[in-house]
This record gives C-alpha cells, structure tokens and sequence, in this order.
C-alpha cells in the first residue's frame, strides 16, 4: 500500500541549520516528480528567515487557513508545498501538554532545558495542524514522517487523534550518541556497554532522550539513515530500526555544461576575493580546499582537519608538490570566528557564517561556494551519514572522510576508498587521532602532486560515485517505510475496534 498524501515535517524545513535541511530539500525533487501536490511539508514560520527559502501562495490548499498559517512552495527544486506555522499560543499550555504525554506515555518533560521547549511545542502544533488539514483533505490515505527528537511530539498526537495516519519516525542521529561522543567519552570502545536511560541522565540529556526514544517506540515505522545508527538506536533507544533509509542527492543542484565552467569560475572568484580581504597573499591557480559543517570541535573533525592543515604546512616538499601553489584552507563553519594564520604554504581561512546567499559577508549559498574547491575534508568522529562529503562528489570536488561516517562506509560498500577513486576513506577510531591527521596530510600532499589529467579523471569518478547516490536509488527505500507504516496502522486501528 502506498499513501495518497505525505506530509513530512522537521525544524529545518525552510530553515536551513545542518544536514537534514540538505536530506529533505535535495529529496523534494524525487517525491515531487512522484506524487505531485500531494508531499506537504510542515516547517517552523520563523518570518524573515524563513522567507530566504519561502514563497506565500494564496491559491494553494484554497479554503484552508488555520489562525498563524502561511501555505506556499518551499524554493527548492521541485517546489513542493510547504506550510510554515507558529506555536505561540502553545505556551499557555505548556505544562498541560507535558502533563497529559506523561500519562499517556511517559514521556519525562520535567527535566526539560535549552531548545525543547520551543522544539516540542512547535512538534505538537504541527500534530494539530496537519490533522486540520487531514480532515479538510477529506481523510485520505496518508503517512506523516517526523524527522529528529524535535518532532516526536507530531509523532505522538498523530498516534492518538489521528490514528489512521501512518507515522513515520526518523533519526539521523541519536541525541545519545551525539552527546557521548561530544563529550569526549570514547563511544566506539565501549559502545555495548553504554546504557541509553543511565546515559541521559548522565548528560543531562534526560527530556530529549525521553522523547525521542518515545517516538522510536510509538510510531508505525522507525527508521535511520545508516548501518551505524541503526545500531546505535538499538543499543540506545532499545529499539531496532525497521528499514535503513540512507540520504541521496538530487542532481537537479548541479549546474551542467558550460553553466557548471561559469559557476566554479565565480565560485572561485569569491574565495579568492575573501581571502585577499582578510590579509591572505592568494592567487587564482593556488588550491582550494574546505570542510564545513556545524560547530562540533570534535564530532565533526573541526580539530582533526586544523592538525591536519599544520602537518601538511610543515611537509618540506608540499610547495614543490603543489607547483609552488599555496593551499587555502577553507574553514566554513558558523561561529568559528578565528583569526587566519599560515603555516608553511597553507593558509587557514575563516568563514565564520552560514553561507544561505544572504551573510552579508559573500552572499552567495554554500553550493555556490562549494563548486569552486579543488578537495574537501571531513574527518568526522560522530558522523551517521555525512552528508557534506556525498554533496562535494556530487560537485565533482574529490573528498576525504572517514570510517566513522555512514557515508564512508557506504563507499567502501562501492569499492571505494582512495582519493585516486574521488573519496578516500580513512580509519578512524577513539585512539588514531594522530594516524587520521598524518594520512589526511599525505593524501592531500599526493593530490597536489598528480598532474592536472590527473585531478580531472579523479574528478570525474567522484561525480560518478555520487550519481550512484542519487535520489532515484535510494528512494525506493522510502516506499517499503510508507507501505511499513500504513499497513501497521492498518493493522492498530483495526485491532483497537470493538468487535
């Protein structure tokens, strides 16, 4: 069975903070192409800052406008319709909603802090949104897909006021295992040994591990994005995942042709302008090179690549491996405002925004910056998919990542594991931080030496690999959770009739 209308909802529809921005924006295209009209996202309404990604229709969804409602298309590829909603008037019942989900679920809201009050509230006015708009569809059949902790409360009021809907619940990174690893605790060592519940309290972490592992348990089809965090959601939600849904890519982003020459020269252009402003000696022929992600020191690597650059700046040899090039070392990463310094030939340069074509600073969007890089380094510690290294390929810039991330370790599955394969793939466990960095350096010092046949053939093959991951492959993954999540619902709403 497959559904008639998806709504999918997550804090990063039209709201560009990390990598699910990416999963669902780049995914809209194929469900579009699929289903037409009938994929409805539902996203925060966060005004201006919603707005770089929104646009406002008055005809779509025509009779039906819930009070703090706006309808329009999300301005990604394929345009789906997005409906972006404010939770104001939740805070008055606040505790009264906390109260009734620990009845009827036990879901542990008093130890709640930072972000999950405004997360939940807003996952809970979703519920009630998207029931409005289920009724006014005429009841069809429909699966609803929440995505992240930040949505397990959509999750719950879905399972009891709407019973027939089929709800999907997916984590593409369990708040646990994030906060393990953060912390610097050694995840990989002692990973059986770690206990979910012990560990949120330990971590502080008990209202969001609470809520999460609820949804995990209480929704029709749960579901993650790699082989790794399936395994963690069973040692840490005590529930096996039903069906892995790995991230692909949508090459609709990727401009073709002579539009591509056009967008890495500008890109280019760009980085090298930036560069030049903040004191960097640069020339147009140096090497380009990158990471970005969120503002994790160790989880994301952030650490692991700044050692890397000053060991591959210390390399005698690099100037006349690189052609006497200098590297610039791009650190495009929000908030990780540092000063620039060189060591040997590499120059490290701060990008200390996110990059949405509005900063200010370069104005133009991550992809469009992205384009213009000669590598890319990702040497994630915690790292469930990595989403970062598949969009480099799919820009055909040569990438480096790590064992540790779903992505690699997909790649692997691939036969690929060398730069001269367009990704090398580097082991990483809790005590190999120096290898990491010393085989980071080499790599990128045998890149700099191949010649320019060379680094085009390997370019090539990585945007080969990342064809392997498009969309139109993996999607069918997300059919078998729908018809999962429906028959299962089937199933519940049918039993819980009286005979």
């Amino acid at each position: 069975m497959q559904p008639e209308y998806i709504f999918e909802t997550s804090w990063e529809v039209c709201n560009r903070v990390g990598g699910i921005y990416a999963v669902l924006s780049t995914r809209a295209a194929s469900m579009q192409r699929e289903h037409k009209d009938k994929v409805i996202f539902f996203g925060p309404d966060l005004g201006g800052t919603s707005d770089i990604y929104f646009k406002e229709s008055k005809t779509l969804l025509r009779g039906w406008r819930p009070e703090g409602v706006r309808v329009g298309r999300w301005q990604v590829p394929g345009k789906p319709i997005a409906v972006l909603l404010r939770w104001d008037k939740l805070w008055a019942e606040k505790d009264a909603i906390y109260a009734h989900l620990w009845q009827q679920y036990g879901v542990q809201s008093h130890a709640a802090y930072g972000d999950y009050d405004e997360s939940c509230l807003f996952a809970y006015a979703v519920g009630q949104v998207a029931e409005s708009l289920y009724r006014h569809l005429g009841m069809p059949v429909t699966v609803m897909h929440c995505n992240e902790w930040q949505t397990a409360f959509t999750v719950l009021y879905i399972r009891e006021h709407c019973p027939h809907i089929g709800t999907l619940f997916t984590t593409h990174a369990t708040g646990i295992g994030r906060s393990i690893a953060g912390n610097g605790k050694p995840l990989y060592d002692y990973f059986d040994g770690y206990h979910g519940d012990q560990m949120a309290a330990e971590l502080n972490m008990v209202s969001k591990h609470s809520a999460e592992k609820t949804a995990a348990h209480y929704c029709d089809c749960f579901t993650t994005v790699s082989d790794l965090t399936a395994r963690e959601c069973k040692q840490l939600l005590d529930k096996p995942v039903d069906i892995v849904t790995p991230n692909g890519f949508e090459h609709d982003f990727v401009p073709q042709g002579d539009a591509f020459t056009v967008a890495r020269k500008r890109a280019r252009k760009a980085l090298l302008a930036y560069a030049q402003s903040r004191g960097a000696e640069a020339k147009a022929t140096d090497w380009f090179i990158g990471t970005a992600g969120r503002l994790e020191w160790k989880n994301k690597g952030i650490d692991v690549f700044l050692a890397s650059m000053e060991r591959l700046g210390s390399i005698p040899a690099t100037s006349a491996k690189a052609g006497n090039k200098q590297v610039l070392a791009f650190v495009m990463i929000p908030y990780l405002d540092k000063p620039d310094y060189t060591v040997g030939n590499v120059r490290v340069v701060f990008i200390p925004t996110y990059l949405n074509g509005n900063d200010g600073v370069l104005n133009l969007p991550y992809y469009d910056l992205l384009i213009g890089l000669d590598a890319t380094v990702f040497p994630s510690y915690y790292e469930p998919w990595g989403y970062t290294p598949l969009e480099s390929i799919a820009f055909h810039v040569p990438t480096i990542t790590t064992t540790l991330s779903g992505f690699g370790v997909w790649c692997m599955s691939q036969g690929v594991q060398t730069i001269d394969q367009g990704v090398a793939v580097i082991r990483r466990t809790d005590s190999n931080q120096d290898e990491v960095v010393q085989t980071i350096s080499d790599t990128l010092h045998h890149y700099f030496s191949l010649k320019a046949k060379q680094i085009d053939a390997i370019r090539t093959l990585a945007a080969a690999l990342a064809d392997k991951a498009d969309w139109k492959h993996f999607y069918p993954y997300y059919r078998e959770a729908y018809a999962i999540a429906l028959q299962r619902a089937s199933e519940r709403t049918h039993n819980s009739c009286p005979s």
